[in-house]
Formats: C-alpha cells, sequence, structure tokens
C-alpha cells in the first residue's frame, strides 16, 4: 500500500503480526510508524510496551522473546527494527515462517530501503502490512502540498505558492512540510496562503543562506564556497534545505543563458529568469554566468537532478560530500 494512502485513510484496517515500512522517503516512514505506534498501543504508555532495536547484528531469538513478551501494564507488544536490511536478509525464511504462525501479543515493524515483492515473504505480507514509503514524483510535489496543508494544517496554499515553494525549498517532504506549518502560523487568521508570503517567509531567508556561496561562486573562489558550506552545515542547516537554494539560483541562471542562446537580450534573459531588477542583483547574476560559462550552465539541470537523487538515499557518498562536490564544480574555474 502507498504509504500517503495509508497516512490519509480514516480506518488503519485491522491489526497486523507484521508491519514493513519500506522506500527511500525518511519522512512518510515517521508518519506511519507514529500511526501504527498509536494504531496498536493505544492510550498504553510506550514505555511498558514499545522497544526498538538497530537491525545490525540483531538476532531473531531477541525479537521473537520480546514479541512474546507482555508486562503488567499492557496486553499488546509493539516491536520497532529499524536498519533491518542485514535482519531480513539474514533471517528471511525465518520470518517467513514467523508471519504464518505470529506471536498472539506482540507486532513487528521491520524498516527498510528496499523489500523486493518477487519474495516468498513479500508476497504473504498483505497489502495493507507493506507500506511504501516513497514521496511522489517531483512534479507532483505542488499538488502534494496543497492536499498536505489543507488537511493537516487546515489553511489552503495557492498553486503558485506551492509551485514556488518547491522550487525554494528542494523535494524532501519533511522540509516542505516544516515550512508548510511555519506559513500556516505566518498568515494566521488569513483562509490562504499566497505565494508573496512563501516569498516573505522562506524565499528572503534561502537567498541569505545562498547569497555568501553564491558570491564565492561568481568569483571564482573554491575554497570560500566550500568555508561557507561547511559552516552552514555545521550550523544545522539541512542539505535539502540548501540544496533548495542553491537550486533556486542556480535554475535562474539557467534560464538566463537559456534566453541568451535564443536570442535575448541579457536584460531580456534576466527578466525571463526572474533575476531582480536592481543593480547588486544584476551584477552578482553577470559575474556568475561570466565564471560558469554555458558548458557548465547548461549541466546544471543534470547536476542539480544528481544531487536531490543522492541526498535522498541514491548515492553511498555523505551527504556533506555531495554538496561540497557540487559547490567545486560551480566555483572551480572554467576548464
Amino acid at each position: 500500500m502507498d504509504a500517503l494512502k495509508f497516512i490519509n485513510a480514516k480506518s488503519k484496517g485491522k491489526r497486523q503480526p507484521v508491519y514493513v515500512l519500506s522506500g527511500d522517503e525518511d519522512f512518510l516512514k515517521r508518519h506511519c510508524r507514529t500511526i501504527i505506534e498509536s494504531h496498536i498501543l493505544g492510550d498504553t504508555d510506550p514505555a511498558y510496551a514499545l522497544t526498538v532495536y538497530n537491525g545490525e547484528d540483531l538476532d531473531f531469538s531477541t525479537v521473537r522473546n520480546e514479541l512474546d513478551s507482555v508486562s503488567f501494564f499492557s496486553e499488546v507488544r509493539l516491536v520497532i527494527v529499524e536498519q533491518a536490511e542485514d535482519f531480513v536478509t539474514k533471517f528471511r525464511p525465518t520470518l517467513e515462517k514467523y508471519l504464518a504462525q505470529p506471536s498472539s501479543v506482540g507486532v513487528l515493524v521491520l524498516e527498510v530501503k528496499s523489500f523486493p515483492a518477487t519474495t516468498k515473504l513479500a508476497k504473504a505480507l498483505p497489502e495493507d502490512a507493506h507500506l511504501v514509503c516513497k514521496g511522489p514524483p517531483d512534479y507532483r510535489l505542488p499538488l502534494w502540498c496543497v492536499d498536505w496543508c489543507q488537511t493537516h494544517y487546515d489553511k489552503k496554499i495557492a498553486t503558485p505558492a506551492s509551485q514556488l515553494l518547491v522550487e525554494l525549498v528542494g523535494t524532501g517532504m519533511g522540509q516542505l512540510d516544516q515550512e508548510l506549518r511555519k506559513l500556516r502560523d505566518f498568515v494566521g487568521d488569513r483562509p490562504s496562503i499566497e505565494a508573496k508570503d512563501v516569498d516573505e517567509l522562506v524565499g528572503k531567508s534561502r537567498e541569505q543562506i545562498v547569497f555568501r556561496i553564491m558570491d564565492a561562486v561568481g568569483e571564482g573562489k573554491t575554497e570560500e564556497a566550500v568555508r561557507i558550506l561547511v559552516e552552514l552545515l555545521d550550523h544545522g542547516e539541512e542539505p535539502m534545505k540548501l540544496l533548495g537554494g542553491l537550486g533556486f539560483q542556480l535554475r535562474k541562471l539557467a534560464r538566463v543563458a537559456r534566453a541568451r542562446k535564443q536570442g535575448a537580450t541579457l536584460e531580456d534573459a534576466f527578466a525571463k529568469a526572474g533575476v531582480p531588477n536592481f543593480p547588486a542583483a544584476r551584477d552578482a547574476a553577470r559575474r556568475q554566468l561570466n565564471h560558469l560559462g554555458m558548458a557548465r550552465l547548461e549541466k546544471i539541470h543534470d547536476w542539480l537532478l544528481e544531487l536531490n537523487s543522492g541526498l535522498k538515499g541514491g548515492s553511498e557518498l555523505p551527504e556533506r560530500l555531495q554538496l561540497e562536490r557540487l559547490v567545486v564544480r560551480l566555483a572551480r574555474p572554467r576548464s
């Protein structure tokens, strides 16, 4: 079952002995996990009924004993195994047998990145018990923002506002959710969030975050650009948030380059791309365009897609290193 369908469903169905949360969208996993905990435990204090393990070097007998254990304060036991890939691989036949004769009091939740549908374990699992935590395609995220904001924050967000939000923040659902919550509070009693609200609350903060990096890029100061990036990360900035801000500026430059290639004057290209019409902004854009050159400007879209996928789990490289690699690509002298 799709995780969003499960989250939005009014009825969560009957209790399953085993749930599998698969996919690379941690935001959806967290929501599904919270719902399962509430569904299984009800008013029971989790301290007496919930156990969480890391799947690395975990033995099935430990999990089985926990599943069969109940306390004086609870008649149910919920066991969650995080990062359960190795655990599932190692004990797949045992899990298949367990699913056929599960504990009468315990519920097992397995969190994995992938869960191939061709395995016996997957085929034996009811559809309602396998929750696929994969976000919608990037082009559908503005629509998801509209639905999520209405459903969870009781606030409308105009389509242009949701499109701008995704462009500014990036495609991380957790970051989008955080910004929607802030926007709800920002507009107060007003019934709808408009594009000007997104620009005021989100846009300006993103510009401040990336301005120093892009300024260093325009000057070709590679070490300075990386130092600023590391400083921001060390102060707690989220990688997807930084990607959203950088992507917002870089896509503008790519649109300028595309318009120039089609014959537009530089000033017309600036206007079409949405570069603000004041001297400091356009002077900075000129420096960045001159530094990057057409060859790199034409690769920006692909680089951003690659980094977006990598930060969502598509790369084994640390998130920091992935961002540093993009900044080095941008700031180094032309080849």
